[in-house]
């Protein structure tokens, strides 16, 4: 693997890391991993196994196509990260999260509705 994809997998790992407020020491602790494998994946020294990438994909909840380059808009990225993170939680939190969800689109189609009406 070229030495710029490793770097762009290191920095995408670094980024979701920093998004869920772990330090390189929490995040390998939390995946069974040496804290030594976190740090030089993260500087791009490491190309990470597959069974290293699942469980680091699996505890920081972002979708596997997010760690390699692609065209893909920040739109529907964001849509998958939102994805990958509802299917890490458990059932009884998914479903909080859908109905949550339901009612801020609830809200949000009400007020573009309310928004269009005369106001008299």
């Amino acid at each position: 693997m070229p030495i710029d994809k490793l770097t762009y997998l290191g920095n995408r790992i670094r980024a979701a890391r920093k998004d869920c407020h772990l330090t390189q020491q929490e995040l390998a602790d939390q995946c069974g991993l040496a804290v030594k494998t976190i740090q030089d994946i993260e500087k791009g020294r490491k190309n990470a196994t597959y069974e290293t990438l699942s469980q680091l994909i699996d505890r920081l909840g972002i979708p596997a196509n997010s760690l390699f380059q692609s065209n893909t808009s920040t739109d529907i990225e964001k849509v998958q990260k939102f994805i990958s993170k509802f299917e890490s939680c458990n059932p009884e939190n998914q479903k909080i999260l859908l109905n949550t969800l339901d009612f801020l689109a609830e809200q949000l189609l009400k007020n573009k509705h309310d928004f269009k009406s005369p106001h008299f």
